[in-house]
């Protein structure tokens, strides 16, 4: 089952996919190659420092595009024993690497620009210079916007923050062009001060970008929308009566693998559950991309009244600690006088353990002669 669903995930929409980021970076590439060349000659013909700088930072966004088609053809390779689950996360190290990049561009930049200010230079600015730093703003701005839409739109990290820095670098084209305007307006440089100005935002920027992809390495809280869906899908069959314990394993840009817990009958024989199970993982997969590499099974009393009535007493004593989110997996076996069940508690707790240890003391309290099986639980999309 779970072979077959691996298999239909590396089919033609990533190979799509893994088509549109690297077309997206060779068009960076060819732009900022061309912006490179044409500002390092205004810079070195007007001795403006600014646009100099300028112009290094467009070779790191370009190389910055080169290191998203590696990634990205290096996150395309397919599992193997090494790897079962892929090398989908790769995308997330290449971003992280263009974030270091940026952060690298933001402190070089700041450096020269303060040596500008303790070491100023008369620049010497002319129309054509002018309107070569203008088309780059231009340029900059369209290509940015560009990079950063499909990047949201093939969920590409790398390609969002090449965006971001291309947009940031617009900003500064922008800067050099105002310092321009002053200085010739009233002899004033104050290109150098921008410079220093521009700088911090850009790492800013990187530190952004950075504790971005490295929370995403870390692993992120389930995305509960995600979640919430998925559970839906998983209730809308019939004999199921709770769906639990989700959690999401991410595996790189739109490859998930999770599992989850569903309550059912206990009633169900072992060819029932089997079939439920697959038709879950199928559906739950065809719906939301994100393939059940597991399901487990909790077993609900459906035959005795008076277990029943004692799991609905239960839930009364469980619910009434503030903090308790779920309870779930109750089962109860008389002639064991044992009485086993899941609860949730919420991070909000400044106790989460002392909550837990409440909950099954008031429990035991009401039902002195059962055996006690409590286990405690993380909702992974807790809101």
């Amino acid at each position: 089952m779970n072979e077959g669903l691996s298999a239909k995930m590396t089919g033609n929409g990533e190979d799509s996919r893994e088509k549109t980021i690297v077309r997206t970076s060779i068009i960076g590439i060819v732009a900022n190659v061309l912006l490179a060349a044409f500002k390092a000659v205004v810079g070195l013909m007007t001795n403006s420092i600014a646009i100099v700088l300028d112009a290094v930072n467009n070779i790191s966004d370009a190389g910055s595009s080169l290191i998203t088609i590696v990634g990205t053809k290096l996150a395309g390779k397919d599992p193997d024993k090494k790897h079962p689950f892929g090398y989908g996360r790769i995308e997330y190290l290449s971003a992280m690497i263009i974030s270091v990049i940026v952060l690298y561009a933001g402190i070089t930049s700041f450096v020269e620009s303060v040596k500008q200010i303790i070491h100023p230079e008369t620049p010497d600015y002319n129309v054509v210079s002018l309107v070569i730093v203008a088309v780059a703003v231009v340029v900059k701005v369209v290509l940015g916007r560009y990079v950063k839409a499909v990047g949201e739109r093939v969920h590409s990290d790398s390609l969002v923050n090449s965006g971001e820095d291309a947009t940031l670098d617009s900003i500064i084209s922008a800067s050099t062009l105002v310092a321009a305007g002053l200085f010739l307006a009233f002899h004033v440089s104050v290109e150098a001060w921008l410079g220093a100005i521009i700088s911090i935002v850009i790492i800013k920027s990187g530190i952004e970008m950075l504790k971005d992809t490295i929370s995403q390495i870390l692993g992120e809280q389930n995305d509960p929308e995600l979640a919430k869906s998925i559970k839906q899908t998983v209730m809308s069959f019939p004999d199921v009566q709770g769906a639990y314990d989700l959690v999401l394993n991410n595996y790189g840009p739109d490859s998930w693998n999770g599992s989850i817990h569903i309550e059912v009958p206990d009633t169900y024989s072992a060819d029932q559950l089997d079939r439920l199970i697959r038709s879950i993982q199928v559906a739950v997969y065809e719906q939301h991309h994100v393939i059940l590499t597991a399901v487990g099974v909790y077993s609900v009393n459906t035959r005795d009244e008076e277990i029943i009535e004692t799991r609905e007493r239960v839930r009364e004593i469980v619910f009434a600690h503030p903090h308790v989110k779920q309870m779930h997996g109750f089962y109860l076996v008389k002639d064991e006088r044992a009485m086993r069940f899941d609860i949730v508690v919420s991070f909000d707790a400044k106790d989460r353990g002392a909550v837990y240890a409440e909950v099954v003391s008031d429990v035991q309290k009401a039902f002195p002669n059962y055996t006690l099986q409590v286990v405690m639980d993380t909702d992974f999309a807790e809101e």
